[in-house]
């Protein structure tokens, strides 16, 4: 193995390095990268496509003396910027796409320079393949406690303070910047990309102790238009359920406080509605979205609660999760701060 490529065939060995600087351009970097790299591109978005297109019209010589000319510039400010500071003890792994030029170039500067920069071996293909295959063992390791309950019952509220009592939670909703059903997606907050997530999601697991139980809430295979991996949905279905049962009109309420963003834009309500014409008629779906445009916020949500979120529930737990046909039920009237705080207290038994 040659003295400047690093072997790494778990992810945890990234920790082994004082700093992950990954040289994609800024869209690769955007879709996925290792958490906690920063990106320094040696290639812009514009100059990689300008590169690429030099390739294949003129020829690969061509390219080379051009790319070489970007990378060497952005190399030098990017050392200019960033890195002047670093102690001669620095040691940081590059990451490119595969591993070849882009991270090379930068490593061999960095190394003549006297760092002990390592380049990694297969780059972000190397690292998304130890994703892939930690998320289809790591999940299973762990001892999953469900927060189950139908829409409205402050599951992710109860979730959030479970972790403020010091228990373990793993909470996918927030790795996954939706709310999980339809009127799910978060105002100016997208979705990350499905990589992304995966990345996230692995480094929430890794955070994790399996000797101690771990808190999830109840989902179904796909949070918006994430995808949950298998090994980690057959966990959490195998897992031991803690059933809310919060009376109807607390959960009238707390939604209309948890959604109280779309009170403000009942056109983004109504465009959420309209994938709901599968399973409503055209005159519900109608009804609906008139209830929004004339702020009749309260009936809109005991509808969609009462002839669409309830009856779903009903259907999707018992057939899912195995631990729902006896599960530990925590009934409550108040889902208010105090009262999700006195949930939380009883699910972790104090």
């Amino acid at each position: 193995m040659k003295a400047d490529i690093a072997t790494v065939g778990r992810v945890s060995d990234f920790d082994s390095f004082d700093e992950i600087i990954d040289v994609r351009s800024p869209a690769e970097f955007a879709e996925d990268h290792i958490p906690g790299s920063v990106n320094c591109p040696v290639l812009d978005n514009q100059q990689r496509i300008e590169i690429g297109t030099l390739y294949k019209q003129v020829s690969a010589f061509e390219a080379k003396k051009l790319g070489a000319a970007h990378v060497a510039e952005n190399i030098a400010r990017h050392l200019r910027a960033r890195f002047l500071d670093r102690p001669k003890s620095w040691r940081p792994l590059i990451v490119c796409w595969r591993g070849g030029q882009r991270s090379g170039s930068m490593n061999h500067v960095f190394r003549r320079v006297g760092w002990d920069a390592q380049q990694l071996e297969g780059g972000y293909k190397a690292y998304r393949r130890l994703v892939v295959e930690s998320l289809a063992a790591l999940p299973r390791q762990f001892r999953l406690k469900v927060i189950c309950g139908a829409t409205g019952s402050a599951k992710s509220r109860i979730l959030q303070a479970i972790g403020r009592l010091g228990e373990q939670v793993l909470d996918l909703e927030e790795l996954a910047c939706h709310k999980g059903s339809v009127l799910g997606v978060l105002p100016d907050s997208p979705q990350p990309s499905q990589k992304m997530f995966e990345s996230h999601l692995l480094t929430a697991l890794r955070a994790l102790d399996p000797l101690r139980p771990v808190f999830v809430e109840a989902e179904s295979r796909k949070i918006g238009s994430l995808q949950v991996p298998a090994a980690l949905i057959e966990t959490m279905r195998a897992g031991e359920c803690f059933n809310i049962e919060a009376s109807f009109a607390a959960r009238v309420d707390f939604l209309l406080r948890d959604y109280d963003y779309f009170l403000a834009a009942p056109e983004r309500l109504n465009a959420c509605l309209r994938p709901l014409r599968n399973l409503q008629s055209s005159e519900t779906i109608g009804r609906w979205q008139a209830y929004a445009d004339e702020g009749r916020w309260r009936e809109l949500v005991s509808e969609l609660l009462a002839l669409h979120y309830d009856p779903l529930y009903s259907r999707s737990q018992t057939r899912n999760y195995s631990g729902f046909a006896a599960p530990a039920n925590f009934v409550s009237a108040d889902l208010t701060p105090a009262g999700i705080e006195a949930l939380a207290l009883a699910v972790c038994g104090r």
